[in-house]
């Protein structure tokens, strides 16, 4: 297993995520307690010792059973991580009574890795608002010794990266993103890294896969990797780009059946960081997976100011791109409607009144209106 150092800690490289564990007749609140203790104990066995779960996964039942399966090894051998629900925004006045709760569920007395959870546009106000507390009473817990180490993670674009930064950046000793060759370029996960890594915030991953698309490639792709590393797996060319970037100190992996888990650990074998040629392999494929469906906005503005209604068109045909790319690719399409919930009705895409006005300006001659009634009836 390669261990990367954080703090004075030895964190395993590769960290069990438990939002896709084993479940019973296709329910996702049902776990397959046998499959997933079974998995934590091979997990264990080979050398990882990071644990992240969450309030919400699996119906609220990752937790108890993640903490059942650990409360069988000594409490100074693993790390466990979980996160605070803010992505339900009912939950913000509630943070003493849910880490009471967590606390209970999991059966530890402390947490090794805590988090503000999926910090995004639909609820970086609140996280941010005074009022919830919730900043001060994670501080309080960190002193108490029941936190050992505070950071978050985050789906939201870069100015809301920024904001929460700007708000509590100075206390954050971690920050988990969505990062994979994917999205590299097309979710700004670069850029973030790049801030990330300008504040020495070290960087955790979520979806390394992207939600299993990049387990399994086109023909074409595969065979352009296998010529390059005719050894490597399809999976392993995610984690090898992750083992190239600066500031990655834990990838996090849900891994649903023992041929997931064995495949991961192997390549966790061994630190195989991709050579500039392989690189470039790599975020070409995904230039040419994401090109086939995006609308060609430049983001120039010219439409804005002759829309009626104010809609800023650039960043909803940006979301529009995000939306219709990754539903082709997988079932991961909740970035845009969070980013939309945060938006009054009338700054929706359904706003648009089809007055074709911005489509008059529009140097790319996009169907502005023919795209923003498409992604409105996307989003039902």
């Amino acid at each position: 297993m390669v261990y990367r150092e954080f703090q004075d800690l030895k964190l395993s490289g590769l960290g069990f995520g438990a939002m896709r564990l084993p479940v019973i007749g296709g329910d996702e609140g049902k776990i397959d307690e046998a499959a997933a203790e079974k998995m934590i104990d091979e997990a264990f066995a080979k050398g990882i010792n990071y644990f992240d779960t969450a309030w919400g996964y699996h119906n609220g039942n990752s937790e108890l059973v993640v903490g059942k399966a650990l409360s069988r090894y000594p409490r100074d051998k693993f790390y466990f991580a979980t996160k605070f629900p803010g992505y339900d925004l009912s939950n913000m006045p509630r943070v003493k009574e849910i880490f009471e709760k967590q606390l209970e569920k999991t059966g530890v007395e402390y947490f090794d890795f805590y988090l503000f959870h999926n910090v995004c546009e639909m609820n970086i106000n609140q996280y941010l608002d005074p009022q919830y507390g919730i900043y001060d009473y994670l501080m309080e817990q960190k002193k108490n010794g029941r936190i050992k180490h505070l950071g978050f993670s985050c789906h939201g674009a870069m100015d809301v990266l920024k904001r929460f930064l700007d708000a509590y950046g100075e206390s954050m000793e971690f920050c988990q993103i969505q990062l994979n060759y994917f999205d590299w370029g097309f979710q700004e996960a670069k850029e973030k890294v790049e801030l990330l890594n300008s504040m020495n915030i070290p960087v955790w991953v979520m979806e390394p896969l992207r939600g299993g698309r990049l387990a399994h490639l086109d023909a074409k792709y595969e065979e352009i990797l296998k010529s390059l590393r005719p050894d490597e797996d399809i999976p392993a060319w995610a984690f090898r780009f992750l083992q190239s970037i600066k500031g990655v100190t834990m990838v996090l992996s849900g891994m649903s059946d023992d041929a997931q888990l064995e495949a991961n650990l192997k390549t966790f074998e061994t630190e195989k960081p991709l050579s500039d040629k392989e690189m470039k392999a790599v975020l070409d494929i995904a230039d040419e997976m994401q090109g086939r469906k995006q609308v060609p906005c430049t983001a120039c503005h010219y439409c804005v100011s002759h829309c009626p209604q104010g809609l800023d068109i650039p960043h909803l045909l940006s979301l529009y791109n995000e939306h219709m790319i990754t539903l082709e690719h997988s079932n991961m399409a909740f970035i845009a409607p969070m980013a939309l919930a945060a938006l009054p009705d009338d700054k929706k895409p359904s706003a648009c009144l089809h007055c074709r006005s911005c489509e008059q300006v529009c140097p790319q001659q996009i169907k502005i209106s023919e795209a923003m009634t498409a992604f409105a009836e996307k989003l039902g």
